[in-house]
């Protein structure tokens, strides 16, 4: 069996044996391939015979227990035999070149060196993750993968490598809070994301001085550029797909131990509108789709000021037959339109956290109650209109058409702020707020890049993937506003 097995290495050993535009492997160059990989691990061991045996592997790639039981043990032990005689696993290979080194290391296979006779062979190890994959519950989808990110930032990493399996993916470890001791990372693309994004991003973990960092949450708030806006300036997802995507058009993805949540980043306020599925559908229906969601957030904030606007200050600008309908509905109402859309807006608010806090099925019970229940005795005992009713439900669906969650919170702020200004200053008090969003918008910036991007600064060739998405040939460069070192996605420019 012994024979067998040194027979098999032999025959790939000159399959694999460089060829004339292949590297030789060697140790140095194996150690620059994991530079700045926080989760590759570099093992000496002695052996009986005064040889020394190095192990190379990425820990999150690698089953463990099977490394200790199949290579550490058995070498630990090791004599007058060669390396694949004394390992146990039933995958052994050796490697002469870089070229394949990198792969088998990222594909999770252990690289085994003996200095006595200076050659290298590859263990396969490839890890199980240790529970089963759950799909995400904030950013659902229809079409594409079902998995999504755990507590365990180790599995996380594992997630991401799975789908881009290359050296050039860097993890950079640090500790946040002097009682939590959360474990963070940053992941990026060597080669494609621009270096001073990496710098400022660490620049800011470094200057952390608090004692508990418990969320992804709590990350953003300390590296936020502008901590007192309702917008976030980072995006949040559970979903390795998505993860994986952004990292290859440049961006940063920064994972907090303890939570299955990630902050990505630099974003834009466009990228709260992007959706995963937007790369899966045909190009037509991801573009309609992500139309339908900005005119969403655009209803979502400014219908029901619209309402208030007109019904206060400006009847003579509405058709006659809807003032009639608008007339008959409010005319005996106790309330001015400003207090009548409050008191619904508060109580849409009101039955929002609740059914959040309740368990889903008495959740959904909530939903229905406040939705036909309230909204009809509401109108019965002449505390809100019909067309004030029908207004607010459309504002609410609309609201929750925006794939991310944070986004929602920050139009029910603004919704109120536009509402105040209809209330006082009629329509002219609503553009003078969509004025005052823009500005503010365009003043904000995520890791020291403009927020507002690729519209202000303006970047012509980022607006394919901006409020439509082109036809996947087309989207040839990533986006220009980040300054990426490889702008381009084929291997040339077409």
């Amino acid at each position: 069996m012994v024979w067998n097995k040194v027979t098999n290495v032999l025959d790939r050993s000159n399959e694999d044996s460089p060829g004339k535009n292949e590297i030789p492997l060697t140790m140095d160059a194996l150690r620059q391939i994991i530079v700045n990989m926080s989760d590759a691990e570099v093992i000496k061991r002695p052996a009986l015979d005064e040889r020394t045996i190095t192990l190379f592997y990425i820990r999150t790639l690698i089953d463990l227990e099977r490394l200790n039981e199949s290579v550490i043990g058995p070498l630990s032990v090791l004599s007058d035999n060669t390396v694949c005689e004394c390992i146990t696993a039933s995958s052994i290979s050796e490697v002469t070149s870089q070229q394949k080194a990198k792969l088998l290391l990222m594909q999770g296979s252990v690289l085994v060196h003996d200095d006595r006779i200076d050659r290298w062979w590859a263990v396969s190890l490839p890890s199980s993750l240790g529970r089963s994959i759950e799909s995400s519950d904030t950013e659902t989808i229809i079409l594409g993968p079902k998995d999504s990110f755990s507590e365990k930032i180790d599995e996380n990493i594992t997630l991401i490598r799975r789908r881009l399996p290359t050296p050039d993916l860097k993890t950079e470890q640090y500790s946040v809070g002097s009682l939590s001791k959360t474990t963070i990372v940053i992941m990026y693309m060597e080669g494609i994301t621009n270096p001073k994004h990496v710098a400022i991003a660490r620049e800011k973990i470094e200057a952390i001085d608090y004692d508990m960092i418990l969320e992804a949450s709590h990350l953003g708030f300390f590296m936020e550029d502008h901590v007192h806006s309702v917008f976030p300036q980072f995006m949040q997802t559970d979903r390795p797909d998505a993860s994986a995507y952004y990292l290859g058009t440049g961006k940063l993805v920064i994972m907090v131990g303890g939570t299955p949540f990630v902050l990505i980043a630099p974003m834009t306020f466009f990228h709260l509108f992007h959706s995963p599925e937007d790369y899966i559908n045909r190009w037509l229906v991801a573009s309609f789709l992500r139309l339908v969601r900005y005119l969403s957030f655009i209803l979502s904030i400014t219908l029901i000021p619209l309402y208030v606007a007109l019904t206060t200050h400006h009847y003579q600008m509405v058709p006659l037959q809807i003032l009639f309908v608008l007339l008959d509905s409010r005319s005996k109402l106790p309330f001015t339109p400003f207090w009548e859309a409050c008191c619904m807006l508060i109580t849409l608010e009101i039955m929002k956290e609740a059914s959040l806090r309740m368990p889903a099925k008495s959740g959904q019970t909530l939903g229905v109650i406040g939705g036909i229940v309230i909204g009809q005795a509401a109108v019965e005992a002449g505390f809100a209109s019909k067309v004030l009713i029908v207004l607010v439900g459309i504002s609410a669906i609309a609201s929750f058409l925006v794939p991310n969650y944070m986004i929602t919170k920050a139009n029910t702020i603004v919704h109120f702020a536009l509402l105040i200004l209809a209330s006082y200053l009629g329509l002219l008090g609503v553009v003078l707020g969509i004025i005052l969003l823009l500005i503010h918008l365009n003043g904000l910036s995520s890791l020291r890049q403009p927020y507002f991007a690729p519209v202000a600064p303006f970047f012509w060739r980022d607006w394919k993937d901006l409020f439509i998405r082109a036809p996947m040939p087309l989207l040839r460069s990533r986006p220009l506003f980040l300054n990426p070192l490889k702008k381009w996605r084929y291997s040339r420019r077409r």
